[in-house]
């Protein structure tokens, strides 16, 4: 049976050419530390390190390329970003839209102290903006936004609302897992206090690696959550107070910064425009196909403009689940079923607690593979 990748919503596949092959080489024939030794493929590994932070400041139009933070993923860089800056009696507003990577940790904090608001959005997944700027209080002290749905594609208005965060004096904070890679981020232009970036996504490369870029106000404020070795002022008991030691506590994923070294390269070459464009022609094909399946219900945004490539189905007669089982095994078609990891936002499109089943378009899925999936649809409600 052949296969078709469709769910690179959760994560990209394949990979950005060259990237495997990086991490084995650096796996199989380096394999040293970094900041920990005092030998030369140690300084060599170093210079690859500072050269992929400098890709990722030129990706994100980021003006400090020596620190930019290196985590474990973007759950990681959003939890410093969250728990590591507010305190009780802070104020919080995130969007109807959002991820468990944000709702959770700020629900989490509500617990402790932290006044939290869900600012809502349209049956689309789009912000309401006026009801945003309401929202700002005395102690709002930040704001943290979805920037593209991972369940509808909804691609929130990043600068309007950055805006809004810098005349109130709020920081700023952008959740980019569906974006980074396909979408023009420009962190000064956005106005952005703090970006939190992963590497598996759009950006196509390993798992287990993120970014966080801030600005020195942002940084001076937040506290470090995780403590411990740097390599650098090893004499002291406390973290450094420069960036990026200050939040780099810990062994490094070398291997998955070297992925990101070679995927950055690709993503710079090929452009986030053109790569975006390339799977939004993929998601117009499909929904437009879609259409003349009357059981099949795009959820979200049904144009081009303002999404990315995730598209949301909700099924009639078939139970979704069932129909993404279904897909798999008889199609050999890969979908997502469920809510995602984001209940608030399946509950502002309606289709919560059920959910949907998701086809999340990549750069690397075809035209025949769209045709596949619709006619596979089609065969379904002809059994």
């Amino acid at each position: 049976m052949r296969k078709v990748y469709l769910d690179n919503g959760s994560t990209s596949f394949p990979k950005a050419p060259g990237t495997g092959e990086a991490m084995s080489d650096f796996m199989t024939n380096v394999g040293c530390n970094v900041s920990r030794g005092g030998y030369q493929s140690a300084y060599a590994m170093g210079e690859v390190v500072y050269e992929t932070r400098e890709r990722f400041a030129k990706l994100f139009n980021f003006p400090q390329p020596g620190k930019v933070v290196f985590t474990p993923g973007i759950t990681y860089s959003l939890n410093y970003v969250i728990q590591g800056l507010l305190r009780p009696g802070d104020h919080l507003i995130i969007s109807a839209m959002e991820h468990n990577a944000v709702s959770r940790p700020a629900y989490k904090l509500k617990e402790h102290g932290v006044e939290v608001t869900v600012c809502p959005c349209d049956k689309e997944g789009y912000l309401d903006l006026d009801a945003f700027e309401k929202a700002i209080k005395k102690n709002t002290r930040l704001a943290v936004i979805n920037h593209a749905s991972n369940v509808a594609g909804t691609l929130q208005d990043a600068e309007a609302i950055g805006r809004i965060c810098m005349h109130h004096g709020v920081y700023f904070a952008l959740d980019t897992a569906q974006s980074a890679g396909t979408v023009p981020i420009d962190f000064q232009k956005m106005h952005l206090d703090a970006l939190c970036v992963t590497g598996h996504k759009g950006l196509l490369g390993p798992q287990g690696i993120g970014a966080l870029m801030m600005t020195d106000a942002f940084a001076q404020e937040l506290q470090p959550v995780i403590l411990g070795g740097t390599g650098s002022v090893s004499h002291l008991q406390t973290m450094p107070d420069f960036l990026p030691d200050k939040f780099e506590a810990g062994t490094m994923n070398l291997p998955g910064i070297v992925g990101m070294h070679k995927a950055l390269e690709f993503i710079l070459e090929k452009t986030p425009e053109k790569i975006g464009a390339q799977e939004l022609d993929r998601a117009m094909r499909f929904i437009d196909g879609l259409k003349e399946i009357p059981q099949a219900h795009v959820i979200g945004p049904q144009g081009r403009e303002g999404r990315t490539a995730v598209v949301s189905v909700d099924f009639d007669e078939i139970d979704n689940a069932e129909m993404s089982s279904i897909l798999d095994s008889e199609f050999g078609i890969m979908t997502r079923c469920a809510l995602h990891c984001a209940p608030l936002a399946h509950k502002t499109l309606g289709t919560f607690p059920e959910g949907t089943v998701r086809f999340a378009f990549g750069y690397w899925t075809t035209e025949e593979e769209v045709d596949y999936a619709l006619n596979a649809i089609r065969s379904v409600y002809a059994e």
